[in-house]
């Protein structure tokens, strides 16, 4: 053999296909005639090819390995094997099409519609117990006229006489091989290989109108704002009948004029007067669960947090629940009558504050305080 293929390309011998295809394309990109200049370029291009045309063909390479030119006169013939042809140039300079491969022969009318996207809004109950819902959308819908054929009733697609149904036209260009057959998509049916005569005249040859549905849905507990809910194969209707795509429900909660959420935890406040915090007491809390009774110890002070276990948020996709935070805010009398400030008077003489002793404390807000500013992003 007076050539080493394996030489030219710069690969080993045990290369792998897509070794000496990724070879052949750095070369010929480098050494095109019309890329490349210079005494050699446009001959080293040839040998180039050549090698490719060899290594590329399984059966060629094998006769190569045993030491047998297959493109040498009376080696096995010359000129393109099974393993190179116009679709590796074509690759090389332009890049593989889609998926790979070219796209051959017509590409179906009917396509999977688009998602949809659309706001749901929710109490702060719905949102910890869940709910069943039912929203209305506007979409759209199979043609009830045609049922997704785009044709008038009674009519069918017609093959394009154009392109012999095949969705692609080929033409035939002259380059630095000689002839080269191109193909395109047909312009007169785009792609389809079909054309409508006579389309619907409800969906104008669509295969879909919009029409308003009413979809139902089970809210699960412990959704919050901007959760998503998917609702497969509810979506807009393709072109042509076309398989639905999805909706998608995005959760927004509407705030609550008492309790405050934080995760799975519910917190509010219970203002107390000055008499039941220091007493102590029992009250009746209007929870999301009903009325519920309220333990007071005496000498509850200001700030204290009275924790009330699974009354909180329902925890999504998992059992149980956050708990109930109760925020005590107590009370002091502004307005007392003579009696009223007598009896207190008598009660600050009982325990020696008559006249307090001043004591400064560290500076800093409640813990329902803070918590309302973190929730309202200060």
């Amino acid at each position: 053999m007076s050539s080493d293929y394996y030489a030219i390309l710069g690969v080993p011998r045990d290369a792998t296909p897509e070794q000496i295809k990724k070879a052949y394309r750095k070369l010929a990109r480098e050494l095109h005639p019309d890329v490349a200049h210079g005494d050699g370029a446009a001959e080293k291009f040839k040998d180039v090819s050549r090698a490719y045309e060899v290594l590329s063909n399984p059966e060629k390479r094998e006769m190569y390995d045993r030491g047998v030119d297959p493109t040498a006169p009376g080696g096995g013939g010359a000129g393109f094997g099974a393993g190179f042809g116009f679709q590796d140039i074509f690759e090389t300079f332009f890049g593989a099409a889609q998926g790979g491969a070219s796209q051959r022969g017509p590409v179906p009318r009917s396509r999977r519609g688009q998602d949809a996207l659309v706001r749901l809004e929710l109490d702060l109950a719905e949102a910890v117990f869940g709910a069943h819902r039912e929203i209305t959308v506007e979409t759209a819908v199979v043609c009830p006229t045609c049922s997704g054929s785009c044709c008038r009733p009674g009519t069918s697609p017609r093959t394009c006489e154009v392109c012999g149904g095949r969705g692609v036209v080929q033409r035939v260009a002259r380059s630095f091989l000689g002839q080269v057959m191109t193909s395109s998509p047909c312009a007169a049916c785009h792609g389809f290989g079909t054309v409508i005569p006579d389309p619907c005249p409800e969906c104008s040859g669509e295969g879909r109108v919009r029409s308003r549905r009413t979809l139902t849905v089970d809210v699960p507990a412990g959704v919050e704002t901007g959760t998503r809910i998917r609702l497969t194969g509810q979506g807009e209707v393709g072109p042509a009948g076309g398989p639905p795509g999805d909706v998608y429900l995005e959760v927004r909660e509407r705030p609550h004029d008492v309790f405050i959420r934080d995760g799975d935890d519910l917190h509010c406040t219970l203002e107390l007067p000055m008499t039941a915090a220091a007493l102590g007491t029992v009250v009746q809390l209007e929870t999301l669960d009903g009325p519920r009774e309220v333990d007071v110890r005496p000498g509850t002070q200001p700030g204290e947090v009275l924790v009330q276990r699974g009354l909180g948020v329902g925890r999504l996709h998992v059992d149980g629940r956050g708990d109930l935070h109760v925020h005590v805010a107590v009370q002091v009398p502004t307005a007392l009558d003579e009696e009223q400030e007598r009896l207190l008077r008598e009660l600050a003489a009982a325990r020696g504050e008559e006249r307090p002793a001043s004591r400064l404390a560290p500076a800093h807000s409640g813990v329902f305080a803070r918590l309302r500013e973190k929730l309202a992003g200060r």
